[in-house]
């Protein structure tokens, strides 16, 4: 069985405080360089679905509770 792992970051929500990114293991998070939500903010993003293993950290370290972890055993 194969483990699907999906974070979700509401980008409108996020105030980019970088807590998640420094939170990250696997450094997988990053502000987003382009982006900017409708606060005037860099959103954090992922780089990386794929190589995610759904720690939670980063939604932990997330004041604002922008960051859903969903985890699927196929």
């Amino acid at each position: 069985m194969a483990k699907v792992t999906k974070l979700t970051i509401e980008a409108d929500r996020c105030k980019g405080c970088s807590l998640c990114v420094n939170a990250c293991p696997k450094k997988l998070l990053r502000l987003s360089p382009e982006a900017l939500n409708s606060k005037g903010f860099h959103p954090a993003e992922m780089t990386d679905q794929q190589a995610c293993t759904a720690c939670g950290f980063c939604a932990i370290m997330c004041p604002d509770v922008c960051i859903q972890i969903e985890k699927e055993v196929n």
